[in-house]
């Protein structure tokens, strides 16, 4: 399995995730004062069960994190990641 590589594009609004230099997938991104949304997912098929979804959650979690920001989860992966991973629970705006 290759290694997914995750960028943050800020000028298209989204996270990265690349394969070999290929476009892989990328996670969406609204952000406002203290808080980032992420509302859409996309995993292309041919890159499907190689984790490229959840490197995207991880290293977009984890800068939000580092940021101290706030996170709503409004895609229902990312939601569903935050459930399986309690660890970042925390960052889930009530």
């Amino acid at each position: 399995m290759s290694d997914v590589q995750v960028t943050k594009n800020e000028q298209a609004g989204r996270y990265e995730a690349h394969i070999d230099g290929e476009l892989a997938g990328f996670a969406e991104y609204e952000r406002s004062e203290g808080v980032v949304e992420f509302p859409h997912t996309v995993t292309e098929p041919e890159f499907g069960g190689r984790g490229v979804a959840s490197a995207l959650a991880r290293t977009s979690l984890d800068e939000a994190r580092a940021e101290g920001l706030q996170v709503i989860p409004s895609c229902s992966f990312y939601a569903g990641w935050i459930s399986k991973h309690p660890e970042y629970a925390d960052l889930v705006r009530s």
